[in-house]
């Protein structure tokens, strides 16, 4: 039991270094990259790979650290990364944007599209707008909170909120509002990067807002006032990774010590603790369209909640130690994406995706 301790003690460090190196490896990227279309492959061979992290590297892989991953109304995949901005796959082609007129790439944190069919996405340098033509970029300048942002919603109204390290930022499509957030008094916080940063965004179905936070609990915002939930109040810790609101209502919660936990309303499950789940950082969480529920564990693959049970797939090997993104496609193909780039899974096979494919 103590060499298990010391293990997971020592775990936790390599984890927050790698946290750590993760938000500081996208300083520094200077050259413009939107590969050429080609008829001889889906994927041009010149790669961006001017940087390599010997630990989560897979040769030949399209890309590490790929964070996000999105389909718009016309079937387009877009992958967001830590260190090659975004990759755009149509069906035919993929390609690489970083720094473009209008777009910084880096760092990828979120994506959407608004009702008008613009993409907009989240990075380390403001909001970018692709309105399927160019960029543009919103930052401090322009009224945004902090141009490093985490997260980012659009509502059921419309709303943009957009969580990044000073705090909550609102859009309305016309100017940007910061939301002022009452502190909390929590005597160990256990901050990972910004005691102001907000971690996740999502919205249930009376339309409050939900916060994750950076080591102060989660917060439920009806637009008017915040109520917050912390350690005292059963959260299993306050430093949130992620946040779910399933089709059921319940909230799932990530957190970056205390492993998986849900809410169902009136009190919090916690399935790290109860033993369904091994492994303390939560990575990823996503539902599928069947009600399962997935979950991202660092450095313990990925498990899939369905019938009131957990089935675990591993690969750890494969993911590099950690799934950040999950999708399943209009087609029904279901993409993982991680320290060790982008993967499709095959019944119970997940398979590294190079510029070679396989792309079904």
């Amino acid at each position: 039991m103590k060499g298990g301790r010391r293990w997971l003690q020592g775990a936790r460090i390599l984890m927050t270094l790698a946290f750590c190196h993760l938000i500081l490896s996208c300083v520094g990227q200077t050259e413009t990259t939107v590969t050429a279309r080609t008829d001889q492959s889906k994927v041009d061979e010149s790669l961006p790979q001017e940087y390599k992290d010997q630990l989560f590297f897979i040769d030949g892989q399209l890309c590490q650290h790929l964070r996000k991953i999105f389909q718009d109304s016309q079937g387009n995949l877009w992958f967001g990364t830590n260190i090659y901005g975004v990759m755009l796959f149509d069906g035919d082609t993929l390609q690489y944007i970083r720094r473009v007129e209008g777009f910084d790439g880096g760092r990828i944190t979120g994506f959407a599209e608004d009702r008008e069919g613009n993409i907009w996405i989240a990075t380390a340098e403001g909001l970018a707008k692709y309105d399927g033509e160019s960029f543009t970029t919103y930052n401090e300048k322009d009224g945004l909170g902090n141009k490093e942002l985490w997260c980012f919603l659009i509502d059921s109204k419309g709303v943009f909120w957009i969580g990044h390290n000073e705090g909550l930022s609102r859009f309305n499509g016309v100017e940007f509002e910061t939301i002022d957030i009452p502190k909390a008094d929590i005597k160990e916080t256990n901050v990972i990067y910004s005691e102001n940063r907000i971690v996740a965004i999502v919205e249930d179905e009376k339309g409050n807002i939900w916060l994750g936070t950076d080591g102060y609990g989660i917060l439920k915002y009806d637009g008017t006032t915040f109520k917050r939930f912390t350690t005292d109040d059963g959260l299993v810790n306050n430093t949130i990774s992620e946040l779910l609101l399933d089709s059921k209502g319940d909230l799932w919660i990530g957190t970056f010590w205390g492993g998986l936990s849900k809410y169902d309303g009136e009190q919090f499950v916690n399935y790290t603790k109860e033993g369904d789940i091994c492994g303390v950082e939560i990575s990823s969480l996503y539902e599928d369209r069947k009600g399962h529920v997935w979950v991202g564990v660092e450095n313990n693959g990925v498990y899939k909640h369905r019938a009131g049970a957990f089935v675990h797939y591993e690969n750890t090997a494969l993911f590099g130690g950690s799934v950040l993104s999950i999708l399943q496609d209009k087609e029904d193909r279901f993409w993982f994406g991680g320290w060790g780039g982008l993967f499709l899974k095959h019944e119970t096979d997940f398979t590294p995706v190079t510029k070679n494919g396989p792309w079904e």
